[in-house]
């Protein structure tokens, strides 16, 4: 059996898949604001689901942010009081085990990669649109962390082809200007919709429907954004299946609009990448850390 802990800002959730890759028990507690606090918190889990289940796992960690490969420790990640803290060393004393841990959305892509949305597909680029953008990449069912551990980090890149009005853009959080972050994002969709103090993008599809022509306006540019975002990935690695992930992936247009898009940029006289919503849902995250044994 093995276990997968999805370490995210507001929860901490914990999964075992039994032998035939099902899952035989969840928990989830909230996620504490410090970092001897997240350690002893995963630490309870996995006691507490081994004790449930009567038997030693494998514990796999999907964690924001990652490891740099010069020092070790966390780097990047928006859950700031883990940066700088030695967290795979840390945890595997406390547990007593090596364990394996990688960024959220290489999680994201190996669970849908493995059963889901992009199963059988061998090359899946997996993004997650909610708080934050970022993504994972998955060849032949391997996580491709790169020599620097920062393959996939998609959104802290510039926004392509960028027009006069959006260029160069705001300064995002990593000091970088104009990231595909500072667009793509659920607030800054909402910003954009409603104003600098907006945070909330969820209802727009529906302000849309029924006829607010602001939320509308709203929604087409974050369309045509996420197209030519998508279309810089599709002309670097051109892969078989786009999986999205967070919140935004729920707004059903981008399935429709973006792919309607997107071949404007792509380097290409055909487009055959799918582009697809998370089967797994919140849940893959937790998944695919379990899978990273």
């Amino acid at each position: 059996m093995r276990i997968g802990v999805d370490l995210g800002g507001t929860k901490i959730e914990v999964a075992v898949l039994d032998g035939a890759g099902q899952v035989a028990l969840r928990r989830r507690v909230a996620t504490p604001r410090s970092y001897d606090g997240v350690l002893e918190a995963i630490a309870g889990l996995v006691a507490g689901a081994e004790a449930e289940m009567g038997a030693g796992c494998s514990v796999g960690i999907g964690i924001p942010g990652s490891l740099s490969p010069a020092t070790g420790l966390v780097r990047g990640a928006n859950s700031t009081w883990l940066n700088g803290g030695q967290l795979q060393q840390d945890l595997e004393r406390k547990l007593a085990r090596p364990i394996r841990l990688s960024n959220d959305a290489n999680c994201l892509a190996m669970s849908e990669a493995a059963d889901g949305a992009a199963a059988g597909e061998a090359m899946v680029f997996a993004a997650i649109l909610g708080t934050g953008v970022g993504a994972g990449l998955v060849i032949d069912g391997r996580v491709i962390e790169g020599a620097n551990r920062v393959a996939g980090e998609w959104g802290h890149n510039p926004l392509p082809w960028m027009s006069r009005d959006e260029h160069p853009g705001r300064r995002c959080w990593c000091g970088g200007v104009g990231c595909i972050e500072t667009f793509l994002c659920g607030p800054a969709l909402a910003a954009d919709a409603d104003g600098p103090e907006a945070r909330d993008a969820s209802a727009l599809p529906a302000r849309a429907a029924a006829g607010d022509g602001q939320a509308a306006a709203a929604l087409a540019r974050h369309s045509h954004r996420l197209a030519r975002a998508l279309a810089h990935v599709i002309n670097m690695l051109d892969p078989h299946c786009i999986v999205l992930g967070g919140g935004l992936s729920n707004m059903a247009h981008l399935y429709v609009e973006v792919p309607r898009l997107w071949g404007q940029w792509v380097f290409s006289d055909v487009v055959r990448t799918r582009l697809v919503p998370a089967r797994h849902g919140d849940s893959s995250g937790v998944l695919g850390a379990a899978r990273l044994w």
